[in-house]
């Protein structure tokens, strides 16, 4: 499959790069870069051409696949003009700023017949579907909090570097749509809606403690329909953490790097342990996607992860904006 790299503005369109270089059923054919420098630059490095022109590499026939790593404001007018030349999608999150734009995204993808995917790569993680499962097989009676955080001090200034090791416009609310929750908070969310199940209200506080435009540390507070309450927290300016809590009647799971727990009165006479094996890592996003579009496997990723990321995040802002809880409707409905 003929793919084009678009954009190297996102700190992991390299890693899409080095992934689509060794899948066997990837051809990087072409590059091309809002910022034409850039662009050639990484052409150069991937021995690749690189066209200037969007519109060129999208009516190219030859192409057949886009990975997009543009600023995320340009997501919509970049996928949508990618669907309508029958070109596959793959991206780094979020999808969209809104639901709305997550609406058309998706029925100009269905119209074209063109596969979609969205790079939320800890619902492949061994440590994911462990708690998944034990949640299921009623390891922790009825859950009622899930707490998931992730931060990291990349956003603390450095001296001469204002931004830290961040790129400056990730502090940029046009070019981002927000700060460390847009981004950073992608996985805490979509991790715990997974878990939650439908989300009924938001009420979140997005702190610019770094004094910048954006938000760099944040905490999201979400009601669900199924009675569990959700802690969504990320951060540019803490001590590097990712922890994942799931607290129910019978016990509690405690994920954190390197490590997973589990105390339930089902396992161990209720003694904190440590699985001896966790269920094998699902394909990748990008694994995901090439399946899909070679013979149709339906991704473990779904439209719904990622439209409800984009919703808890557009009702967070809001939240956040005008001081109060925000209702949410249900999947397919506005915020």
């Amino acid at each position: 499959m003929n793919v084009a790299m678009l954009s190297r503005w996102h700190v992991h369109a390299n890693d899409y790069a080095r992934e689509a270089m060794a899948n066997p059923d990837i051809e990087i054919t072409m590059v091309w870069d809002e910022e034409p420098e850039r662009g050639r630059q990484w052409a150069s490095e991937l021995g690749v051409p690189f066209e200037g022109n969007l519109d060129a590499v999208l009516s190219n026939p030859d192409i057949e696949a886009v990975i997009i790593d543009t600023p995320t404001y340009m997501h919509k007018q970049v996928m949508l003009e990618a669907a309508k030349q029958k070109k596959h999608i793959f991206s780094e999150k979020v999808l969209a700023f809104t639901t709305k734009e997550c609406e058309e995204i998706f029925s100009a993808v269905d119209k074209n017949e063109v596969h979609l995917m969205l790079s939320l790569k800890r619902l492949s993680d061994d440590y994911y579907l462990y708690a998944e499962n034990a949640v299921k097989d009623g390891l922790l009676g009825r859950l009622n909090l899930v707490r998931c955080r992730l931060a990291h001090t990349m956003g603390l200034p450095l001296e001469g570097k204002p931004f830290g090791k961040l790129p400056p416009y990730f502090f940029d609310p046009e070019l981002c749509g927000g700060g460390a929750l847009m981004d950073l908070g992608a996985h805490p969310i979509y991790l715990t809606n997974r878990f939650a199940g439908e989300p009924k209200g938001v009420y979140a506080r997005l702190q610019a403690t770094l004094g910048h435009r954006v938000d760099d540390n944040s905490a999201v507070l979400v009601d669900y329909s199924s009675g569990v309450l959700g802690i969504i927290e990320a951060g540019f300016s803490s001590n590097d953490s990712f922890r994942l809590e799931l607290h129910g009647t019978d016990g509690q799971i405690v994920i954190e790097k390197g490590g997973l727990k589990i105390k339930s009165i089902h396992v161990q006479d209720g003694q904190w342990t440590t699985p001896v094996e966790l269920p094998a890592k699902l394909p990748s996003a990008m694994e995901q996607w090439v399946k899909q579009i070679k013979d149709g496997t339906e991704p473990a990723i779904t439209r719904e992860d990622m439209w409800r990321l984009t919703q808890i995040n557009e009702a967070a802002l809001i939240s956040h904006r005008e001081g109060r809880r925000v209702e949410l409707a249900g999947y397919g409905g506005a915020v």
